[in-house]
């Protein structure tokens, strides 16, 4: 029987080309055109001719790698760390901070436009944050090289599981400048301790921490010999074995107008202190709150917005579908003597209409969700009830589709700002205030 050979068709990847960058998508990519196909450059800028390699090939269209820059664009600058090239933590470093923060803007102004014909955006100045030393909180992944024998540690590679061994990091907070040194040594130091899985950094305002999660058992006279060698350095040891809540000696805390909020290290905290500290001060100018406003925020985490809000509102409603920050929110607000915020635990892609908290007297919404938006809550809420809207984005993309629900609803966007929350990265934090026509 005859066999017809059919050649395989290719992906494409690994290709080279080379292409010329017409703009900055909302991640911060180089777009370019290429034979009828749009591609997403990582490392590229706007008016650059670059040579690629094609990490992807769809119908439509292709990513890439900048392998060769052939003609830079002058907002192109030396990267400052030397990590930069493998590691997936930052991807802009460059681009000039101002012009990132230029091109962010832009971003969020086509999404809007795509989104909600909004061409006009009422532009408040961004909060800004150092370019260095803002990240007091991360996560360093680990594994334990057997032909080697030792245990390695670093960040993820971008898009990938590969681990990039990190020497230092120029965004960690200063206390963390000697820590992939530091911890290499110590837990390199007992054959149990191979058994780390990852490593959870933190700066709270009391101490600087870190987490160790481990997968087997470690004998507490070992544990005790990292806890003597990380006080040493002035860090406070915590061990997670994954079966029981950690043991704290005395909880993370920092503080914000007087407010102190506690947490505990599987609680979402914003990263960059300096930016969190100047956003929560922008919310409160921005509302305006007179002690009449009955607030529903949702989303609130430990009650980093909802604490604040009950000094200057009549009441606040503090909801969260993760039960230990609803359980630290409450803490929280015993501890600062604070009686006026309520917090409930609720799925919020649930119906919420007959949830015992929600109320008709509420007038004042502030949402602060993850990455997935509050689409789903905003189309159950009846939002002609309330007189302003907060959100608090960490997504353009689902706060500009997000916010046609709004505008439908008989808002104006009143005020928007960026928020340098992660610079030299492509997340895009924005606030923006919506007022009752």
């Amino acid at each position: 029987m005859a066999q017809i050979f059919r050649a395989k068709k290719t992906s494409g990847k690994g290709e080279v080309m080379e292409v010329g960058i017409d703009s900055l998508d909302h991640q911060g990519r180089g777009v370019a055109k290429y034979k009828g196909k749009v591609g997403f450059i990582e490392g590229a800028l706007p008016g650059e001719r670059v040579k690629i390699r094609v990490s992807q090939q769809k119908a439509k269209l292709f990513e890439g790698v900048v392998e060769k820059v052939i003609t830079a664009s002058e907002q192109r600058v030396d990267a400052f760390c030397r990590h930069y090239q493998q590691c997936g933590g930052c991807s802009l470093q460059h681009l000039g901070k101002s012009a990132q923060l230029e091109h962010k803007q832009l971003a969020v102004e086509k999404l809007f436009s795509k989104f909600s014909g909004t061409d006009a955006l009422p532009w408040v100045n961004p909060i800004e944050s150092d370019g260095r030393h803002y990240r007091r909180a991360a996560r360093i992944a680990t594994y334990f090289d057997r032909k080697e024998k030792v245990l390695k540690l670093g960040f993820r590679a971008a898009k990938s599981k590969k681990l990039v061994d990190v020497v230092d990091c120029g965004v960690l907070t200063r206390v963390y400048q000697s820590v992939f040194v530091d911890l290499r040594e110590v837990l390199n130091g007992h054959v149990q301790l191979r058994s780390v899985s990852h490593i959870q950094l933190c700066e709270a305002d009391n101490a600087p921490y870190i987490l160790l999660r481990h997968t087997k058992a470690i004998d507490d006279e070992v544990k005790q010999g990292v806890h003597v060698q990380f006080e040493q350095r002035g860090w406070q040891t915590v061990w997670d074995d994954g079966n029981k809540d950690p043991n704290y000696s005395e909880l993370p805390e920092y503080q914000v107008n007087g407010i102190n909020f506690q947490f505990r290290l599987n609680n979402f905290i914003q990263v960059n202190a300096a930016v969190n500290s100047a956003m929560l001060d922008q919310a409160l100018s921005w509302l305006a709150l007179t002690g009449k406003e009955k607030v529903l925020d949702l989303f609130c985490g430990i009650g980093n917005f909802s604490l604040l809000f009950a000094k200057q509102a009549k009441e606040v409603i503090g909801v969260e579908g993760v039960a230990s920050s609803v359980a630290m929110a409450t803490q929280n607000a015993h501890t600062n003597k604070i009686d006026n915020a309520q917090f409930f635990q609720f799925d919020l892609t649930q119906e919420m209409a007959s949830a015992q908290w929600f109320s008709q007297e509420l007038d004042t919404l502030v949402l602060d969700p993850s990455r997935t938006g509050a689409y789903e809550v905003l189309k159950q809420l009846p939002l002609e009830q309330f007189s302003q809207v907060l959100y608090v984005s960490c997504d353009p993309v689902t706060l500009a589709r997000d916010s046609a629900l709004i505008l439908q609803a008989g808002f104006i966007v009143s005020k928007v700002a960026l928020m340098d929350m992660f610079p030299h990265t492509g997340h895009i934090e924005t606030m923006a205030l919506f007022q009752r026509r």
